[in-house]
């Protein structure tokens, strides 16, 4: 080939950036995750189609309201809590699918422990009661997970080995531990853990927990901005730090909007107006529920793992683990401790998963959490979390838990049997899973 023969450059640097599209201009200089914008327009589709299906077979839409929304977060708390904790454990190349017995294991015990032994100690309605029970469960939890971990790490037996037997162990010491009997109702206390009227904290509540949270949206963002000038990182322009402020405390605006639009049901109304003495008709009273505590606890848990996963030597070695397994036992990371507090860390977060479904149900039965596990990975995955290992957010598995639990819900409104409902999910996991694998291997 002649010095003069035409070709074709490669282009690099900043004649790739200005032939890019504006949407992948937009992308880079935002630093959003495209999958993330998937997500959300996937979990958008999903709660518009439920809601024209809803309207156009029964006359009206019952999912885009403020009542099944607020229940919808409410529902999506304890599989998130969990999916949380799944992430970290998938990340490592693990997996554990016992989380669902572990959860009935643990309520169960709850149950046991403020309904027949607590009561006789301190008597009825003690105060401390609901404190140490949740102590007590978040305990179980934990030494079970550390349990599984330990054999996992030390003992050499596949995770997907011993979890499968604790899937079994532990749904059926929950059986032995009452026979089988539904233990109710938990103390009074305790019950406002799983949200309703009383299990909530009010429009003023409400409004205070925005402000903050859009308090720390601004924070984090100036914060980042701080870190990345002090190790000479590279800036996000000014508008797009900006449009991620404005977006993030817009959305915080609007959830609570949607929360303090549901207002408690008029019998529970009048009954307060009895109680207070209120000479207000009952028709005139709007008294919102605001955010469900279950939703306060999904929205800690959420900030706490995501800060333990970016902003400590535990987070880093967890993906470091993840990327190279090898690489990171020759760089000095005790793999096998890491792994048992991945675990223990899994099954303190079942343990507090159980506090809010045993809560929300007001007893503890040995069905509670059957086939949470499948809800829980596929959460996870559909978070963006790669089976391959090294990938995987926080803020991702809760998004997918709430897409889990979109589903279902918008199939027991329209009337879908559970037959279908369990194919449906386990069809999404398989897609999931599937548009991760081509989404790794076009990145390459």
């Amino acid at each position: 080939m002649s010095d003069t023969a035409e070709t074709t450059p490669q282009q690099t640097g900043a004649a790739k950036v200005e032939n890019e599209g504006p949407i992948t201009r937009f992308l880079r200089a935002t630093e959003i995750d495209a999958r993330l914008l998937g997500m959300i327009a996937a979990l958008i589709l999903i709660w518009v189609g439920f809601h024209v299906y809803g309207a156009m077979a029964n006359g009206f839409g019952a999912f885009l309201t403020p009542r099944n929304l607020w229940n919808l977060s409410v529902q999506t708390a304890s599989i998130g809590v969990m999916a949380t904790g799944m992430v970290l454990v998938i990340v490592t190349r693990h997996i554990d699918l016992s989380v669902g017995s572990i959860l009935g294991f643990t309520a169960m015990s709850m149950a046991i422990i403020q309904v027949w032994i607590l009561p006789e100690i301190l008597g009825l309605g003690h105060p401390m009661i609901w404190i140490i029970t949740v102590i007590c469960g978040l305990l179980i939890g934990c030494m079970i997970g550390a349990f599984h971990g330990f054999m996992v790490a030390y003992m050499g037996i596949p995770a997907f080995i011993v979890t499968l037997g604790g899937l079994l162990v532990w749904r059926g010491a929950a059986f032995l531990l009452a026979r089988g009997e539904t233990i109710s109702p938990v103390d009074a206390t305790f019950a406002k853990l799983g949200g309703g009227p009383f299990g909530s904290i009010g429009s003023t509540g409400s409004w205070i927990v925005g402000v903050i949270g859009c308090i720390g949206v601004v924070a984090m963002i100036l914060m980042g901005r701080r870190q990345r000038k002090r190790f000479q990182f590279p800036l996000r322009p000014a508008w797009a730090e900006t449009f991620l402020g404005i977006t993030g405390c817009g959305l915080i605006v609007g959830f609570v909007l949607l929360v303090n639009s549901y207002p408690w049901p008029k019998g529970i109304v009048r009954q307060y107006v009895e109680r207070n003495n209120i000479e207000t008709p009952v028709e005139e009273i709007f008294i919102s529920h605001g955010f469900a505590i279950p939703v306060l606890i999904l929205m800690a848990v959420g900030v706490i793992m995501t800060f333990l996963t970016t902003r400590t030597r535990f987070g880093r070695y967890v993906f470091a683990i993840g990327g190279n397994p090898e690489a990171a036992e020759l760089a000095g990371i005790n793999t096998r401790w890491v792994t048992v507090k991945i675990f223990a860390l899994m099954g303190t977060l079942c343990g507090l998963s159980a506090v809010i479904s045993s809560a929300r149900l007001n007893s503890a039965t040995n069905n509670l959490g059957t086939l949470d596990e499948l809800y829980v990975i596929a959460a996870a995955v559909i978070g963006g979390t790669s089976f391959a290992g090294g990938i995987g957010t926080i803020y991702g598995a809760i998004l997918g838990a709430l897409v889990m639990q979109s589903l279902q819900t918008g199939m027991v409104l329209i009337g879908f049997d559970a037959a279908i409902q369990q194919i449906v999910v386990g069809s999404v996991l398989v897609l999931a899973v599937w548009i991760d694998t081509i989404y790794r291997r076009r990145a390459k």
